[in-house]
């Protein structure tokens, strides 16, 4: 009896999170093919037949490719250089090179105006030294979005690879040295096959990121358009039926790239056992090479900071003071307080606490459910359970936004549909979905490194199952959950990709209050929201890392 409740637990679960899912995605399809009259395949013709749908496709893929090449190329040096060579600083410069995964997506891209656009402070200091009349650039199309998402990704490639080499067994490269290999020789045929999984890992990353990338395409594309511009676009014109169309494309070409890296992992990869620890970082031999280096590396760690530091220099300057000048001739605390004593400034900011907060706690609990039905409980649905939980990841954001506005568009509850766009719901609902495979593979990886004689111990000793759970696994598992809900937390809080499609004027989250500011010329509130965004991240990871240590 009790196993038969346990099973019908794990189908229950199943049935959540294909309604949460793929249901949405499902009613995208069917909304697709149907018109006024029925079935009919006129709006697939419509795309195939226009060429600017073909060219936001196509952007959408060589931008996505273009921003893997790019990511790698910077990603993988750095990660080489800081596991393998010891230099001056070099703890602290390889923590600061990490530093852009802190900043939200839409607080990166605003950072990168105020500092490289055509009035930022570098193109105001180009023009002050050479005395020029205009702007000597504009930051727009698809070199200002592979500029953006080249500075925010490389981090990808950079944590996968350094953890790789961490993992690289140094006596397998001393065996190699043996045998007469050379120092290029090795790394080519024992270290990169053996990094083959982190790469690969990274590259997928990078490439559905980039995919989904909204913010850099919207703030900086111009006449560039890319497929997550152009469905947001479509759909404000009133052809939602076109929309659809487009949105199962995306899909379908996120899914193709997720199918071929997954295809590239699966390929022959060197394996072997580590026995030993890693190789410890070489010094130079010349001071001079060192010394060179390290300074190399501070002024790398300046350019990354400069973002930050920009932003943070811009929330102090008031409205309409800075114009022409290279330097902001004026500062103040005041838009700061104008986040706090202004009711319209400070909606957003609750909006989005508050809303990030229903969000990551709906999320942890699913993901909890399914660790224990899929690890303690050995359900026979555990395999689908994982597949679903992971699938948000594979589509991007602009797709389940479209997805969850037309599922929960009308009342019709017979049909597992209800009337939640327009209301608070609609957004922690759209959050939570994208969340869940973030939460729910920590969660279910936690769980897989837990001792079960640990539970078993508690039930011999006469524990029930509720007590078990919350004096006994809860707390080994403080780790996992205090990383997943750091993440889930921080995603949300700043999510800009789903929050455009759903949003209305009184849930409006804080990436849209930032972005009405840009519109209005109220660049330092449009800087304060992005200090605020950056800082409660930066806490939130800091809080997070201090539970994961506690409970390690």
């Amino acid at each position: 009896m009790r196993q038969r409740r346990r099973q019908m637990l794990g189908w229950a679960l199943v049935a959540l999170l294909v309604w949460l899912i793929v249901y949405p995605l499902t009613l995208v399809l069917l909304e697709s093919v149907r018109g006024a009259d029925g079935w009919t395949t006129e709006f697939f013709r419509q795309f195939a037949s226009r060429k600017n749908e073909w060219s936001a496709l196509w952007g959408s893929l060589w931008i996505s490719a273009a921003s893997v090449f790019l990511a790698g190329t910077i990603g993988i040096p750095l990660a080489f250089l800081f596991a393998r060579f010891d230099f001056p600083g070099r703890r602290i410069l390889s923590g600061l090179v990490a530093l852009p995964a802190v900043l939200p997506p839409l607080v990166g891209v605003i950072a990168f105006l105020f500092l490289y656009g055509e009035s930022g402070f570098v193109s105001h200091l180009v023009r002050a030294v050479f005395r020029l009349d205009r702007p000597p650039w504009r930051l727009e199309g698809a070199g200002a979005i592979l500029l953006v998402h080249a500075y925010s990704m490389y981090v990808y490639f950079y944590l996968f690879t350094r953890a790789g080499l961490a993992r690289v067994d140094g006596s397998l490269l001393e065996a190699a040295a043996s045998l007469g290999a050379g120092r290029w020789r090795t790394t080519r045929e024992v270290v990169l096959p053996l990094l083959r999984p982190a790469l690969t890992g990274a590259a997928l990353l990078t490439f559905m990121t980039s995919l989904a990338s909204f913010s850099a395409p919207y703030i900086f594309g111009g006449g560039f358009r890319v497929m997550t511009t152009q469905i947001v676009s479509t759909r404000l014109n009133g052809d939602y039926s076109l929309a659809m169309v487009e949105t199962a494309a995306l899909a379908a070409l996120a899914l193709i790239g997720f199918w071929v890296f997954g295809r590239g992992d699966r390929g022959d990869v060197l394996v072997a056992t580590a026995k030993g620890a890693a190789p410890i970082a070489r010094r130079f031999s010349s001071r001079w090479t060192r010394a060179l280096t390290g300074t190399a590396a501070w002024v790398l760690a300046v350019v990354l900071l400069l973002p930050h530091l920009t932003l943070v220099l811009v929330s102090f300057v008031p409205v309409g003071t800075w114009t022409i000048e290279a330097i902001p001739p004026e500062y103040s605390v005041q838009n700061y307080v104008a986040l706090v004593r202004e009711p319209e400034r400070l909606r957003p900011l609750l909006n989005s606490l508050g809303m990030a907060t229903v969000a990551t706690l709906a999320a942890v609990a699913l993901a909890l459910a399914a660790g224990i039905l899929i690890v303690r409980q050995r359900v026979r649905a555990r395999g689908v359970i994982e597949t679903l939980l992971a699938l948000p990841w594979a589509v991007p954001g602009t797709v389940f936004a479209i997805a969850i506005a037309t599922a929960f568009s009308v009342s019709h509850p017979w049909a597992g549909r209800f009337l939640l766009v327009g209301t608070f719901w609609i957004l922690p609902l759209a959050y939570l979905v994208r969340s869940l495979p973030i939460t729910g593979r920590g969660i279910v990886a936690g769980f897989r490194q837990l001792d079960p004689s640990l539970e078993e111990a508690a039930a011999t000793l006469g524990a029930g199952a509720w007590r078990t759970l919350v004096r006994v696994t809860l707390p080994l598992l403080r780790p996992a959950l205090a990383a997943a809900a750091t993440l889930a937390f921080v995603t949300a809080l700043g999510d800009f990709v789903t929050s455009i499609v759903l949003y209305t004027y009184d849930t409006r989250p804080i990436s849209l209050e930032i972005l009405a500011s840009l519109r209005q010329s109220d660049v330092g509130v449009a800087a304060a929201y992005g200090v605020f965004l950056m800082l409660a991240s930066a806490v939130v990871f800091a809080v997070g890392g201090e539970r994961r240590e506690v409970g390690a």
